[in-house]
């Protein structure tokens, strides 16, 4: 009974080792740790949204007023608080990106597992297309979409999902390449597993790691899309405004009032850096061939 017992522990050590050994090895990492704080901040933020201010509330004593101790980062146009606007876009900016990502990458996934596991005619068509995507850049074929498409959140939504197909379905299908010939995938045909589960239970958990260091990073590149888009008037309108809404509006008061565009640019820029460096860290992580 005490050998069973010991057994039993040794086991549950072997389960939670690796685990436990992933977070010791992501906490070392400093930038990566404080950014994914950062983002968590953002996520209580954009759930919460404690506005101080009504956002469609206009007050014309106080029209392009700078930042004060009424209003930290000071009015736009119509005396709208912009500390107000800005806690109430985190939750558009981050929402449109986090859908439109994770559309990309599942769509994406499921190419390049099918791609990478049956090659052949399957492979090339789903390559071809890929190729075509990626011959244009990430932003241009995005505004190209919303342009065909129309404006609009959910197009937007639409064409950042599109946009990312092609990065993960690469990514995937490079890695199921490489898995797909280990012993265990041909020991597990040997004996008669079928392809779907031989796909989705063997050869898929194996392309997590990359998945989720390409995801984060995309999330990253996301933001700075939707950003564009609602710049150039394609996306959120100025009664709902994301970031690029924001400063889509305050660049025509730049001169009179340069923080309409600050605060807009530093929340689109530490947000995006905080993506990039937590995909660093969850590389370096995962990797194993960095130890």
């Amino acid at each position: 009974m005490t050998e069973l017992t010991n057994n039993i522990k040794e086991e549950e050590f072997v389960i939670e080792h690796p685990a436990k050994e992933l977070i010791r090895k992501f906490l070392k990492k400093k930038p990566a740790v404080i950014s994914l704080i950062f983002l968590l901040i953002l996520v209580v933020i954009a759930i919460v949204r404690p506005a101080p201010y009504d956002i469609s509330q206009p007050d014309y004593a106080n029209v392009l007023s700078g930042p004060t101790s009424e209003h930290w980062f000071g009015t736009d146009e119509y005396g709208r608080d912009i500390f107000s606007r800005m806690l109430h876009g985190t939750r558009l900016s981050l929402s449109v990106a986090l859908v439109g990502v994770t559309i990309g990458a599942f769509i994406g996934t499921i190419l390049g597992v099918i791609a990478g596991y049956y090659r052949g005619p399957i492979e090339k068509i789903i390559m071809r297309i890929t190729d075509v995507l990626l011959s244009f850049p990430g932003l241009l074929l995005a505004i190209g979409i919303v342009a065909i498409i129309g404006p609009g959140l959910t197009n937007v939504v639409i064409s950042i999902a599109i946009s990312g197909i092609p990065n993960f379905t690469r990514i995937i299908r490079s890695n199921t390449l490489a898995i797909k010939e280990l012993l265990y995938i041909e020991a597990s045909r040997s004996i008669g597993v079928g392809d779907f589960r031989l796909l989705f239970k063997h050869i898929f958990p194996g392309t997590i790691p990359p998945l989720l260091v390409s995801y984060t990073m995309r999330l990253g590149t996301a933001i700075i899309s939707a950003a564009s888009l609602s710049f150039l008037g394609f996306g959120a309108s100025s009664k709902n405004p994301d970031w690029g809404a924001m400063l889509s509006t305050g660049r025509d008061y730049i001169g009179l009032a340069p923080h309409m565009i600050l605060y807009p640019g530093l929340a689109i820029f530490f947000t995006v850096l905080a993506f990039n460096l937590l995909g660093d860290g969850l590389r370096d992580t995962l990797d194993p061939k960095l130890d």
